[in-house]
Protein backbone atom coordinates (compact mmCIF):
# COMPACT_ATOMS: atom_id res chain seq x y z
CA UNK A 1 0.00 0.00 0.00
CA UNK A 2 1.23 3.37 -0.59
CA UNK A 3 -0.12 6.67 0.59
CA UNK A 4 0.55 10.04 -0.92
CA UNK A 5 2.12 13.01 1.06
CA UNK A 6 1.12 16.07 -0.31
CA UNK A 7 4.46 17.63 0.99
CA UNK A 8 7.06 17.82 -1.92
CA UNK A 9 10.11 16.26 -0.57
CA UNK A 10 11.53 19.61 -1.13
CA UNK A 11 10.16 22.86 -1.93
CA UNK A 12 10.76 23.59 -5.80
CA UNK A 13 11.32 27.01 -7.07
CA UNK A 14 12.56 28.93 -10.22
CA UNK A 15 13.52 32.50 -10.50
CA UNK A 16 11.45 32.93 -14.22
CA UNK A 17 10.04 30.69 -16.37
CA UNK A 18 12.13 29.31 -19.07
CA UNK A 19 10.62 26.50 -21.71
CA UNK A 20 13.69 25.43 -23.03
CA UNK A 21 15.18 24.31 -20.00
CA UNK A 22 12.01 22.61 -19.51
CA UNK A 23 12.13 20.31 -22.01
CA UNK A 24 15.99 19.49 -21.39
CA UNK A 25 14.57 18.73 -17.36
CA UNK A 26 12.01 16.32 -19.14
CA UNK A 27 15.12 14.02 -19.28
CA UNK A 28 14.95 13.18 -15.90
CA UNK A 29 11.02 12.92 -15.96
CA UNK A 30 10.95 9.93 -18.80
CA UNK A 31 14.07 9.33 -19.82
CA UNK A 32 16.07 5.91 -19.71
CA UNK A 33 17.99 7.31 -16.65
CA UNK A 34 15.41 9.49 -14.90
CA UNK A 35 13.13 9.07 -11.96
CA UNK A 36 10.35 6.96 -13.02
CA UNK A 37 12.72 4.60 -14.60
CA UNK A 38 14.58 4.24 -11.03
CA UNK A 39 11.54 4.03 -9.59
CA UNK A 40 9.56 1.30 -11.32
CA UNK A 41 13.21 -0.78 -11.58
CA UNK A 42 13.48 -0.89 -7.68
CA UNK A 43 9.71 -1.62 -7.09
CA UNK A 44 9.57 -4.07 -9.77
CA UNK A 45 12.50 -5.73 -8.61
CA UNK A 46 11.31 -5.79 -4.64
CA UNK A 47 8.74 -8.26 -5.53
CA UNK A 48 10.99 -10.97 -5.91
CA UNK A 49 13.20 -10.04 -2.75
CA UNK A 50 12.73 -12.47 -0.21
CA UNK A 51 15.44 -10.75 2.57
CA UNK A 52 12.93 -8.52 4.68
CA UNK A 53 15.98 -6.00 4.89
CA UNK A 54 16.92 -5.79 1.54
CA UNK A 55 13.34 -5.73 0.50
CA UNK A 56 12.70 -2.98 2.54
CA UNK A 57 15.81 -0.86 0.74
CA UNK A 58 14.02 -1.19 -2.51
CA UNK A 59 11.24 -0.57 -1.35
CA UNK A 60 11.76 3.04 0.42
CA UNK A 61 14.39 3.93 -2.44
CA UNK A 62 11.43 3.53 -5.22
CA UNK A 63 9.38 5.38 -3.40
CA UNK A 64 11.45 8.24 -2.49
CA UNK A 65 12.41 8.11 -6.53
CA UNK A 66 8.66 8.86 -7.00
CA UNK A 67 9.17 11.87 -5.01
CA UNK A 68 11.83 12.86 -6.83
CA UNK A 69 9.69 12.46 -10.15
CA UNK A 70 7.04 15.20 -8.39
CA UNK A 71 9.88 17.51 -7.96
CA UNK A 72 11.26 17.11 -11.04
CA UNK A 73 7.40 17.29 -12.83
CA UNK A 74 6.57 20.52 -10.34
CA UNK A 75 9.77 22.05 -11.73
CA UNK A 76 9.17 21.76 -15.26
CA UNK A 77 5.32 23.21 -14.90
CA UNK A 78 7.00 26.29 -12.90
CA UNK A 79 9.46 26.31 -16.24
CA UNK A 80 6.94 26.11 -18.63
CA UNK A 81 4.94 28.81 -17.01
CA UNK A 82 1.29 29.61 -18.61
CA UNK A 83 1.62 30.72 -21.90
CA UNK A 84 1.69 27.97 -24.95
CA UNK A 85 4.62 29.47 -26.91
CA UNK A 86 6.22 26.57 -29.03
CA UNK A 87 8.70 29.21 -30.28
CA UNK A 88 10.75 29.21 -27.18
CA UNK A 89 11.64 25.43 -27.57
CA UNK A 90 14.12 25.56 -30.08
CA UNK A 91 14.99 22.24 -30.22
CA UNK A 92 13.89 18.99 -27.65
CA UNK A 93 10.38 18.41 -26.71
CA UNK A 94 7.53 20.25 -27.76
CA UNK A 95 5.07 17.97 -27.04
CA UNK A 96 3.45 19.91 -23.91
CA UNK A 97 3.11 22.56 -26.09
CA UNK A 98 1.34 21.25 -28.73
CA UNK A 99 -0.36 18.06 -27.01
CA UNK A 100 0.05 18.74 -23.34
CA UNK A 101 -1.14 21.77 -22.37
CA UNK A 102 2.44 22.88 -20.74
CA UNK A 103 1.67 19.87 -18.46
CA UNK A 104 4.77 17.70 -17.54
CA UNK A 105 4.93 14.24 -20.50
CA UNK A 106 6.29 11.06 -19.52
CA UNK A 107 8.85 11.53 -22.49
CA UNK A 108 12.80 12.18 -22.45
CA UNK A 109 14.11 15.84 -23.69
CA UNK A 110 13.88 14.59 -27.22
CA UNK A 111 10.06 14.07 -26.69
CA UNK A 112 10.52 10.18 -26.66
CA UNK A 113 7.90 8.36 -24.91
CA UNK A 114 8.79 6.41 -21.93
CA UNK A 115 8.91 2.31 -22.03
CA UNK A 116 8.91 0.04 -20.04
CA UNK A 117 12.38 -1.43 -21.77
CA UNK A 118 14.12 1.15 -19.78
CA UNK A 119 13.51 -1.21 -16.61
CA UNK A 120 16.04 -3.82 -15.41
CA UNK A 121 14.90 -6.68 -13.47
CA UNK A 122 16.50 -10.40 -13.54
CA UNK A 123 15.67 -12.02 -10.16
CA UNK A 124 19.03 -11.75 -9.10
CA UNK A 125 20.08 -10.10 -6.58
CA UNK A 126 23.63 -9.58 -7.76
CA UNK A 127 22.83 -8.85 -11.09
CA UNK A 128 19.97 -6.37 -9.91
CA UNK A 129 21.35 -4.85 -7.55
CA UNK A 130 24.73 -3.49 -9.97
CA UNK A 131 22.12 -2.27 -12.32
CA UNK A 132 20.72 -0.38 -9.56
CA UNK A 133 24.39 0.98 -8.94
CA UNK A 134 24.90 1.82 -12.57
CA UNK A 135 21.53 3.46 -12.79
CA UNK A 136 22.44 5.79 -9.85
CA UNK A 137 25.86 6.57 -11.63
CA UNK A 138 24.25 7.57 -14.86
CA UNK A 139 21.55 9.26 -13.26
CA UNK A 140 24.31 11.51 -11.45
CA UNK A 141 26.09 12.23 -14.49
CA UNK A 142 22.52 13.65 -15.77
CA UNK A 143 22.14 15.82 -13.41
CA UNK A 144 25.56 17.10 -13.54
CA UNK A 145 24.68 17.85 -16.91
CA UNK A 146 21.93 19.40 -16.71
CA UNK A 147 23.33 21.64 -14.09
CA UNK A 148 25.83 22.90 -16.14
CA UNK A 149 22.99 24.68 -18.37
CA UNK A 150 21.02 26.64 -16.02
CA UNK A 151 21.77 29.83 -14.06
CA UNK A 152 18.26 29.70 -12.51
CA UNK A 153 19.68 29.59 -8.94
CA UNK A 154 16.46 27.97 -7.21
CA UNK A 155 16.64 25.27 -10.12
CA UNK A 156 20.11 24.71 -9.56
CA UNK A 157 19.25 23.84 -5.75
CA UNK A 158 16.67 21.71 -6.45
CA UNK A 159 19.47 19.65 -8.88
CA UNK A 160 21.74 20.10 -6.49
CA UNK A 161 19.45 18.18 -3.37
CA UNK A 162 18.21 15.62 -6.65
CA UNK A 163 22.23 14.33 -7.26
CA UNK A 164 22.88 14.76 -3.70
CA UNK A 165 20.01 11.83 -3.27
CA UNK A 166 21.45 9.84 -6.47
CA UNK A 167 24.81 9.71 -4.44
CA UNK A 168 22.82 8.32 -0.84
CA UNK A 169 21.17 5.89 -2.79
CA UNK A 170 24.47 4.64 -4.98
CA UNK A 171 26.46 4.08 -1.16
CA UNK A 172 23.13 2.32 0.23
CA UNK A 173 23.14 -0.17 -2.59
CA UNK A 174 26.73 -0.67 -2.96
CA UNK A 175 26.67 -1.17 0.65
CA UNK A 176 23.84 -3.83 0.04
CA UNK A 177 25.82 -5.69 -2.57
CA UNK A 178 28.29 -5.83 0.26
CA UNK A 179 26.43 -7.83 1.98
CA UNK A 180 25.51 -10.74 -0.83
CA UNK A 181 28.80 -10.50 -2.11
CA UNK A 182 28.59 -14.55 -1.97
CA UNK A 183 25.47 -14.94 -3.31
CA UNK A 184 23.56 -15.38 -6.17
CA UNK A 185 25.44 -15.18 -9.51
CA UNK A 186 28.22 -13.72 -7.32
CA UNK A 187 28.72 -17.18 -6.17
CA UNK A 188 30.28 -18.63 -9.55
CA UNK A 189 32.95 -15.98 -9.76
CA UNK A 190 36.56 -17.13 -10.34
CA UNK A 191 35.63 -20.95 -10.08
CA UNK A 192 37.76 -21.60 -13.15
CA UNK A 193 40.82 -20.72 -14.29
CA UNK A 194 39.34 -18.83 -17.11
CA UNK A 195 37.40 -16.51 -15.48
CA UNK A 196 41.50 -15.23 -14.79
CA UNK A 197 42.69 -14.92 -18.00
CA UNK A 198 43.11 -11.70 -19.63
CA UNK A 199 43.91 -11.56 -23.33
CA UNK A 200 46.44 -8.61 -24.60
CA UNK A 201 44.26 -8.50 -27.65
CA UNK A 202 45.49 -4.47 -28.46
CA UNK A 203 48.77 -3.59 -30.72
CA UNK A 204 51.41 -2.39 -30.61
CA UNK A 205 51.95 -2.37 -27.22
CA UNK A 206 51.38 -3.86 -23.81
CA UNK A 207 49.84 -1.09 -21.44
CA UNK A 208 47.47 -3.15 -19.19
CA UNK A 209 48.15 -6.98 -17.70
CA UNK A 210 47.15 -7.32 -14.48
CA UNK A 211 49.23 -10.84 -13.51
CA UNK A 212 45.85 -12.01 -11.52
CA UNK A 213 42.37 -9.97 -12.37
CA UNK A 214 40.41 -9.76 -9.10
CA UNK A 215 36.49 -8.93 -8.51
CA UNK A 216 35.97 -5.27 -8.34
CA UNK A 217 35.73 -4.22 -4.75
CA UNK A 218 32.93 -2.16 -2.87
CA UNK A 219 34.25 -1.71 -0.10
CA UNK A 220 34.51 2.07 0.50
CA UNK A 221 31.32 3.18 -1.68
CA UNK A 222 31.72 6.78 -0.68
CA UNK A 223 33.38 9.04 -3.03
CA UNK A 224 36.48 11.51 -0.79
Amino acid sequence: MFKHDKKLLREVKVEKVNPQYAALLQEQLGGPNGELKAALQYLSQSFRVKDPTLKDLYLDIGAEELGHMEMVAQTINLLNGHDLAVEQVTSGSIESHVLGGLAPMLTNASGEPFTGNYINVTGDIAADLLSNIAAEQRAKVVYEYLYRQINDKYVKETIDFLLNREEAHNALFREALNKVKDTASNKDFGVTEDSKLYFDLSTPGTHFMPPNPTPPSFDNPRRN
